[in-house]
């Protein structure tokens, strides 16, 4: 089809909606835990819930929208998003909170199943690769936004007078007196008005390439009996792990061992994790037209235990800038893993992308060990753990043998 420039700014938008109420959770971490007086491990349940949506809906989601279509899903996705935001802002307590996450979790894991193949068809093939990656710099540009929106609401919200009229419509929103709820009150305006964006919308069909589509209950039983499948979903479990432990536990590591303001200091670290992480990402893009992707996953891995072992056994000054740092240096394992593990599976890749993605449940699964190991042991050598799934992307690299390598060049032809 003719590309649909309007219809690939509204897919770049969601992509920014879904990083901006995606990643808040880190920066918000060390105030939840202060105001419901939680413990690490209560504290984890929260991105626990929801990234466990993410691991439950992504097969799932699949299969629903090549029946419904994608126009439909994601009205249903943005209604999930809009209930999950408004109920936690109208009932802000900690029990809604953990349901309120896994509902948004399951529109979130929508979006990301139907953002993909709708991009490629509103902004022709041609221009996939292109758009892909101006989507994930989009995605980072929102992570590292929202911190400081986080920041100034929480500002402007305990200015006498507000002067903001916008902060001055939430402030009268916010429920016992919690000020920081203000952000899903924020939430619920935005899903609301990109859901009535959507309902004029029309959208193409959609159509699906093999390795797009979803396969039968027999296809995912005979993929899980391959070695290769369950080990490289592992390395998906271990990556994504370690991004949301490091980004849910930076500030509230940095308030217990350096005293610094979850609210500023504390808030604008987690916003340069999530920046140099895109950084990192363009960086790794040059470097994968030069070096084999094996390679570059383990530098990246091997300086990645370095810079997490200073930022959690060095000064304050280190770990101010070796949690950012750390983001940096992370930010191209997911894409290679990805690419590896497809490479290493001849047939059924739409099928393996489905258990691959259900690999993110790792977001929920590691920062909840580490937040019960923390309530055990101390959150800094809890998150010590964070060497075994680093680890495990380092046994990955040795271990792969795709059956295709990605395509390199010299360093003058780059140019």
């Amino acid at each position: 089809m003719q590309r649909n420039n309007f219809l690939v700014g509204v897919i770049l938008l969601i992509w920014f909606v879904i990083s901006f109420v995606t990643n808040i959770l880190g920066p918000l971490m060390p105030i939840i835990i202060q105001t419901y007086k939680l413990s690490l491990t209560m504290a984890a349940f929260l991105p626990f819930s929801f990234f466990l949506a993410y691991g439950i809906m992504s097969i799932p989601s699949g299969i629903m929208i090549e029946k419904i279509g994608e126009k439909k899903s994601m009205l249903i996705a943005f209604s999930l998003n809009f209930i999950g935001a408004i109920s936690f802002g109208l009932y802000p307590q900690y029990g809604i909170a953990l349901g309120s996450l896994f509902i948004i979790g399951m529109g979130m894991a929508m979006l990301q199943v139907i953002i993909n193949p709708l991009m490629r068809t509103a902004g022709g093939e041609e221009n996939f690769a292109f758009f892909s990656v101006l989507g994930q710099l989009v995605f980072g540009l929102a992570s590292f936004v929202s911190p400081f929106v986080f920041s100034y609401l929480l500002t402007a919200l305990t200015a006498h007078p507000i002067e903001n009229p916008l902060v001055g419509v939430l402030a009268g929103l916010v429920k016992d007196g919690l000020s920081w709820t203000a952000l899903y009150w924020l939430f619920s305006f935005i899903f609301l008005l990109i859901l009535l964006l959507l309902s004029f919308i029309s959208m193409p069909a959609v159509e699906l390439k093999e390795d797009e589509k979803t396969g039968a209950g027999s296809v995912y039983l005979g993929l899980l009996k391959n070695k290769d499948v369950v080990l490289f979903f592992i390395g998906i479990v271990a990556y994504v792990g370690t991004e949301q432990a490091l980004a849910n536990w930076m500030s509230e590591f940095l308030r217990t061992y350096h005293g610094v303001d979850p609210n500023k200091d504390g808030a604008q670290v987690v916003a340069w994790f999530w920046g140099l992480m895109s950084l990192g990402c363009l960086l790794g893009l040059a470097l994968l037209k030069l070096w084999d992707s094996k390679l570059i996953l383990k530098m990246a891995t091997v300086i990645s235990i370095v810079v997490v072992s200073l930022a959690l056994f060095g000064s304050k000054e280190l770990a101010l800038y070796s949690f950012p740092a750390a983001g940096f240096f992370i930010s191209v394992m997911f894409s290679i893993i990805f690419s590896l593990a497809l490479n290493s599976v001849s047939q059924h890749h739409g099928s393996f992308s489905g258990i691959l993605c259900s690999g993110i449940f790792g977001g929920a699964l590691v920062p909840l060990i580490i937040g019960a190991l923390g309530d055990l042991i101390g959150l800094r050598f809890a998150l010590v753990f964070l060497y075994f799934t680093l680890g495990y992307i380092l046994f990955l690299a040795y271990y792969a043998k795709p059956m295709i390598n990605n395509k390199t060049v010299k360093l003058k032809e780059l140019f």
